[in-house]
This record gives structure tokens, sequence and C-alpha cells, in this order.
């Protein structure tokens, strides 16, 4: 089962995607700027096949690909390929799991040239909601709404998350790594016009987490239900904070409940949109932070939000080109840098 990881008193590091099409210059700049909490970027500027969902994609029992639409053939006999993802999650058989280099090009950069025993190493998986809810039956249904699908999914995006935490452990001195999963796609929890159940979404979540022995998180970049997050317990809840900071802190109590459980929040403050990032400062972003960190210590004592507190950009840096993108990660570092000074 998934543990809390270490308090990261305001490390900074990255959320995923990076413009880069070169996987070694990627991850180098990834490693370097934030050595003791590096996350290993994908890279969908390289290709279709690294894009969020299509790189998680290699394993789903009935995968069609027609041009750029990825989606499932019902027609076709699937059940002997689902009935091996149940008994290989049972069995937390994750070895034939793995993804290829032409899915996650950066990872495998990562394996060759691991980093220099970092706290935490952190990558990303397309979560099993996004998943179902982007990828269709033949009919244009999203598979999230196929109850055989949707209870598949959880476990077989855990088993390729649980494939990465082993390979990071077999090629790297990390402390510890964290599976973060890619949910966008829970922004549409309580919406009417594309319903999500959600015993579903607790119950595939929960299972895409369950095979991992470090620690897991989600990220949503829109606005959410998040005392619902907030209580599947994740070691890490990642989310937009520059642009969704007053309705995440509607939640003040659910999130002084998560802190003292040792859960962490990842505060992504430093916008990426560049024309926004250069009206603001390392000295203004702090200034939000601070704003933030008074709020939230009307509910809890400060000295635990500091402890559990990590920096990261907002995400879509991968829409910019990788000047902004290394600008933006720098500051991100510097950001993280002043916030030690300023709390600890």
């Amino acid at each position: 089962m998934p543990r809390m990881i270490s308090p990261p008193k305001y490390l900074a590091t990255g959320i995923g995607a990076l413009p880069h099409t070169d996987p070694a210059a990627a991850w180098r700049l990834a490693s370097s700027l934030f050595p003791q909490f590096p996350f290993v970027p994908t890279l969908p500027c390289r290709g279709l096949q690294e894009r969020i969902v299509f790189n998680n994609s290699a394993h789903l029992p009935g995968r069609t690909l027609v041009g750029e639409r990825l989606f499932v053939d019902t027609r076709k006999d699937c059940s002997s390929a689902l009935e091996q993802i149940y008994h290989d999650f049972l069995e937390g058989n994750a070895s034939s799991y793995g993804t290829g280099p032409e899915y996650a090009s950066a990872f495998y950069e990562m394996l060759a040239h691991p980093p220099d025993h970092p706290r935490v190493l952190k990558c990303q998986v397309t979560g099993p909601v996004t998943f179902g809810m982007q990828v269709t039956d033949c009919d244009k249904r999203p598979i999230f709404y196929d109850m055989q699908y949707a209870d598949i999914l959880g476990k077989l995006l855990g088993l390729q998350a649980r494939w990465c935490e082993q390979e990071i452990h077999r090629h790297t001195t990390a402390g510890s790594s964290l599976v973060v999963f890619n949910e966008p796609y829970l922004t549409s929890l309580g919406s009417s016009v594309v319903p999500l159940d959600r015993e579903a979404v607790a119950g595939a979540l929960i299972d895409a987490a369950s095979l991992l022995e470090d620690g897991y998180g989600i990220h949503c970049c829109a606005n959410t239900d998040w005392e619902f997050l907030l209580a599947l317990e994740p070691a890490v809840l990642s989310f937009d904070t520059y642009l969704l900071a007053r309705e995440f802190l509607l939640y003040s109590e659910a999130i002084a409940t998560y802190l003292e459980k040792g859960g962490v929040i990842a505060w992504g403050i430093v916008p990426v949109d560049y024309a926004v990032f250069r009206g603001e400062s390392i000295e203004s972003l702090c200034a939000r932070i601070t704003t933030i960190r008074s709020r939230l210590g009307e509910y809890i004592d400060t000295e635990i939000i500091d402890r559990q507190s990590l920096i990261t950009p907002t995400c879509g840096i991968q829409f910019g080109d990788e000047g902004m993108a290394e600008e933006i990660l720098a500051a991100t570092a510097a950001l993280a840098k002043r916030c030690r000074e300023a709390f600890l």
C-alpha cells in the first residue's frame, strides 16, 4: 500500500510535460533545477505516443488507433486480456506492464542517467478517470461509462504505476518515488453535463494507487470537489494555485485535516502563461504564498503548513517554447528557496 512522503518543506519540482523534443536536454533541466525532488518530464511535442492518455495506452485491451483517435474496439473478444489484467493485479505482477521508450523517452533517459541521491523522484501516469473519459468505444461513448472497463482501468494503470516505481528503485538511489496520476477530468465531479459516479472514481483511483509502496499523488489542473480528493489521502495533491487558491481554500478544514495526517500540497503558484509570468516576480509570488499561509493558518499551525508544502509551476508549460519553460522552472526553484528563507 502507498505511504506518505517525507515532508518537503518548500522544495520545488515540476508538473509533468515540457516543450522539449530532446529527452536528454529535458531530463538535464528537470534534474539540475530540482536536485532533491526531480521530476521525469513527458515530451508530447515529440509525437502522439508521448501525449497524455496515448502514452499509457499500449496495454489497453481492444486498443485501436485511427489517425489521432484512440478507441476500444468492443467488437473484439478481449475477455482473455481483461482476465489477465485482473490476475496480474491480484498477484501484484507488474513486470509485463512497462512503457517503451517510444512512449516515455525522458523516463528512459532518467534510467540511463539517474539523479544523485534525490530525496524524492517524481513521475506521472495518466489517471484512470481521465483515461476512461478520453478513450471511447466504437460508438464514441467514454469507456469509463462501461462497467467492465471502468473497473479494469484503475488496475491496468496501477500496474503501470507499479512498474515505474520498481524501475525507479532498480536503477536509481532515490530515497522514495512519487507517482502522480494526472487527472484533469476530475473537474467534472458534480457536473450534470459530464457526469461521473463518485464511487467509481474513488474505486478507480484507489485501485491505481494500491500496488504502490511509496507515495502517490493526484494532479488536477481545474476546479473540482477538493474535499472528495483530500479524503482519498494521496501523498501529494497538486493543483493550479495561481488561479484556484480562493476556491481551494473554501475547503480549509479538510485541507488542515489532510496536512495533519501527513499529506502534502503542491502549490502550483508560478504561472506558465508567459505574459502573466512576466508580470510577476519572486517577491509577488511569495506574497501570494504568504496570504494563503495566513488564511490556512486560521485552521492549522503554520509549522505544519510549512513542513507539508511543495512549490511547482501551474500546468501547461509544454505549450510555450523551451526558453520560456526553462525560465519558468528556474523561477520555481528560486521561489521555493525564497519560501524556505521566509518561513523555515
